[in-house]
């Protein structure tokens, strides 16, 4: 989830290159009232279902207009088997892409 097109578009490049598949999730505001607290300005967890999409709106409330991008890794945090760029166990999930990204958009050695 991202809060600008153009970071989003780079980000999934940079995945796709690194080997990981990714896609955009939308923030759904009718999931925004899974933040409301009895005890607290928001939550930071909502129901069962759709805690990326949870994280991603959290988020949102607090960075404003600032480029944004969230990647939920708990999911493929760990495999079952061995499957695509992971090996089984604990996978790394998004620490290639995250290289990927930073490599691309760091100023070029000299320049």
């Amino acid at each position: 989830m991202t809060n600008n097109e153009r970071l989003s578009q780079d980000w999934l490049a940079a995945a796709r290159a690194a080997g990981e598949d990714k896609w955009p999730l939308p923030p759904p505001a009718r999931l925004k009232k899974q933040l409301k607290s009895d005890v607290a300005d928001l939550r930071n967890t909502g129901e069962r279902w759709g805690g990326a999409l949870i994280a991603g709106l959290f988020l949102k409330e607090f960075v404003g207009t600032v480029p944004w991008v969230h990647v939920d890794i708990a999911g493929p945090a760990t495999a079952d088997k061995e499957w695509g760029v992971y090996g089984k166990g604990a996978t790394g999930f998004g620490v290639p892409s995250i290289i990927e990204y930073l490599r691309r958009i760091a100023p070029s050695p000299g320049g």
